[in-house]
């Protein structure tokens, strides 16, 4: 059963580059990590052998990101951006006065952005939580993790455009 809160917005583009990304690595990434394992295996003593250690510390985190890619994926609605209605939701670009400052970012996923200049932050940061469904004009506050109370009010909520 898919919750809500795990939904989430990709880009045709996002998507296609994840989707290639995870088959690169499910496939000819394995092959290349498995060869530089049994090559360094093959060296002799596994207990002090680096080139052994790494190539098994590479593979896990290459595991680690194909588990990450075949979620996100799985969870992923794929299409245009939110059309901003002036609410702050996921895949809307926010400027937002966050502890007296203002800001700009995407609010989403960081691989939404990958080409972009913006700043991302998950719908599910401190950050994120307290301005979902905010609209321009409102304010908010969260708690940072240092236990400092942050203030947020949002000046604007306009229609991701990839940039």
């Amino acid at each position: 059963m898919s919750n809500d809160a795990q939904v989430t917005f990709l880009t045709q583009d996002a998507y296609d580059r994840l989707a290639n990304e995870l088959e690169h690595l499910s496939t000819t990434g394995r092959e290349e990590i498995a060869k530089r394992i049994e090559a360094a295996r093959e060296e002799g003593d596994l207990k002090e052998n680096g080139g052994y250690h790494a190539a098994k510390d590479e593979q896990g985190k290459q595991e680690a990101r194909i588990r990450t890619l075949q979620q996100l994926l799985k969870d992923a609605k794929v299409g245009e951006a939110p059309e901003s209605h002036g609410v702050v939701e996921s895949g809307t670009v926010v400027t937002a006065v966050v502890a007296g400052g203002e800001e700009k970012f995407l609010l989403g996923n960081r691989e939404i952005a990958a080409n972009s200049e913006l700043d991302v932050y998950s719908e599910a940061s401190p950050l994120g939580a307290a301005i979902l469904g905010l609209k321009e004009g409102d304010r908010g506050s969260y708690t940072a993790p240092n236990g400092k109370e942050i203030s947020v009010e949002i000046v604007k909520v306009e229609t991701y455009s990839g940039q």
